[in-house]
């Protein structure tokens, strides 16, 4: 059971778009390729969007909270959300970034749950949302939380991986993984290279170390010219160099997530 926690008063909630149901058709297709809806016909995907609340979320907004009962399933359709958990002496840390075909506020248990983290928005987002209980309760219900079992097997054994690199494997390296892991989660392709949103604090929750460790390496790959600090994240210069000093090839680095599906 989560650890209730309360936001702070100064939290930005999203809001609800009038009338939001334009592009169902779009949508459709959109639904017909995500791991949520995977084996339903195009037929069904449709009733399934048309039946769907569609929803934009700014930088920042909360999208659910730790503690919360979880009353919705959301089906992201563009931009980038992180999930985080708050420890009971009040430490962070991000257990996930998700982007465009991902489903979030979901669980392998049939019934719904607490949410077990927080979900907020770090770009621009647009989402479906449907009610868990009729979404469960649908025609539909039995292949999509079969569906759901894959989609959580398949985030325990990515769990499973980000733990053997924090115990085995030493911070640059870990960090040069956890780079080449959300490049193209977070990131904007630009002239330079891949500029991603996301604080070195950020970094530092998501792989497990300390500010002052990320802040170092990044100082010491800006003068090897692997990345570029920005203000409010930095660019990837040579993904190749990262890849090298993470110990993997390029083909084992997942592209997936908030630039995947997206123009």
């Amino acid at each position: 059971m989560g650890t209730s926690v309360r936001a702070p008063e100064n939290v930005q909630y999203a809001r609800w778009i009038p009338g939001a149901t334009s592009s169902r058709v779009a949508e459709a297709s959109f639904l017909s390729q995500s791991d949520l809806f995977a084996s339903l016909p195009a037929a069904d995907c449709l009733s399934l969007a048309a039946a769907a609340s569609l929803r934009e979320y700014s930088r920042n907004d909360l999208i659910f909270e730790q503690g919360q009962p979880s009353r919705h399933v959301i089906l992201i359709l563009s931009g980038c959300v992180k999930m985080t958990q708050i420890g009971s002496e009040g430490s962070e840390v991000i257990l996930w970034l998700r982007g465009s075909l991902d489903a979030i506020g979901i669980f392998a248990r049939s019934t719904p749950v607490l949410h077990s983290c927080s979900a907020r928005a770090i770009l621009p987002s647009r989402a479906l949302i449907w009610e868990w209980t009729r979404l469960h309760q649908s025609p539909y219900g039995a292949q999509i939380q079969n569906n759901i079992g894959h989609i959580v097997s398949e985030r325990l054994e990515e769990l499973e991986e980000r733990f053997r690199e924090v115990a085995t494997e030493n911070v640059e390296r870990r960090v040069a993984s956890a780079i080449g892991r959300i490049g193209h989660q977070v990131g904007k392709p630009t002239s330079e290279g891949m500029e991603i949103f996301l604080s070195r604090e950020e970094l530092a929750q998501l792989t497990g170390t300390t500010l002052f460790s990320v802040s170092r390496l990044m100082s010491k790959w800006s003068e090897l010219g692997i990345v570029r600090p920005r203000r409010e994240g930095f660019v990837v210069l040579n993904f190749d160099r990262l890849t090298h000093i993470s110990g993997a090839s390029g083909d084992d680095r997942p592209i997936a997530g908030c630039l995947r599906g997206q123009s």
